[in-house]
């Protein structure tokens, strides 16, 4: 079964480049204004989207990312919720497609088997789940692909030659490098390693490698995208957007283009860096 995120990175070989894959919190800074982002991220040069299921215990995430959770969960944000913003999205944006990012506790409470079904029926392309290791694949992995999800795993600066083949096993859609040992937005990458890494996995797997943590800027989009076939930029908008809410933390006037312009810059750098590659 050939899913949208197939779909796209095919596409974006075709293109000779590689994408980018925006990351944004459900609900953040509430929900009107987090679903005019998402709806607005395609045509400001996301490739893939990225959308967070907030989360009390975010054990992956930096501060950027936990603040935009409890933001979330604070005006009401709920799984539910989010699955519904998916669906609304879909009613104009059948193309783009989104991966649903976040933590199992909240897939477990809803129930594996009624999450797959309501995923699908949002129309949700894949799963990235950061606190199921390939051995819980039973779980949410097996079920995710079965229900043709994909499941994308993280592979990190630590997962060895030894531990990829397993990390890789059930993986589909891409496989996404964490290009720092770390939480989200800890910290600069080292370009160079992170293109060795990516060389690395790809010795490994037919599957696209996309490169996340630690990308902030346009700059960092063009180094990584010399050597990925798409860059991963999560806090960086997250902290755009929590720049723009006023003095009460609620959105203004500048929220959502806050958001789009850097994404627009980011994709621009993408798309630059693979260019003055050829």
């Amino acid at each position: 079964m050939t899913t949208r995120l197939d779909t796209r990175f095919a596409d974006l070989a075709r293109e000779g480049r590689a994408g980018l894959v925006t990351y944004v919190m459900a609900g953040d800074p509430d929900r009107e204004t987090a679903r005019s982002i998402l709806k607005a991220l395609p045509g400001a040069g996301a490739d893939v989207i990225e959308f967070g299921m907030p989360f009390t215990d975010p054990m992956a995430d930096g501060p950027s990312v936990q603040a935009a959770g409890l933001r979330a969960l604070k005006g009401g944000q709920t799984l539910k919720k989010t699955l519904e913003d998916i669906a609304w999205f879909r009613e104009s944006d059948q193309i783009t497609p989104i991966v649903l990012m976040g933590y199992y506790n909240p897939i477990y409470i809803h129930g594996v088997d009624r999450f797959l079904a309501d995923a699908r029926s949002a129309g949700i392309d894949g799963l990235i789940v950061v606190d199921l290791p390939p051995e819980e694949d039973a779980e949410l992995c097996v079920p995710a692909l079965k229900a043709g999800l994909n499941f994308i795993r993280l592979a990190t600066p630590t997962t060895d030659d030894k531990r990829l083949p397993t990390v890789l096993t059930n993986t589909s859609g891409f496989v996404y490098y964490v290009s720092i040992t770390g939480i989200t937005g800890a910290a600069t990458p080292d370009f160079g390693k992170t293109a060795d890494a990516v060389a690395r996995i790809k010795a490994h797997t037919a599957l696209p490698v996309a490169v996340g943590f630690g990308v902030k800027n346009a700059d960092h989009a063009a180094a990584v995208a010399r050597g990925a076939d798409a860059v991963v930029v999560g806090s960086a908008l997250v902290d755009a957007l929590k720049g723009s809410l006023d003095a009460d933390g609620r959105a203004s006037d500048r929220t959502v283009s806050a958001v789009t312009d850097l994404v627009g810059s980011l994709a621009a750098g993408v798309r630059n860096a693979r260019r003055a590659a050829e």
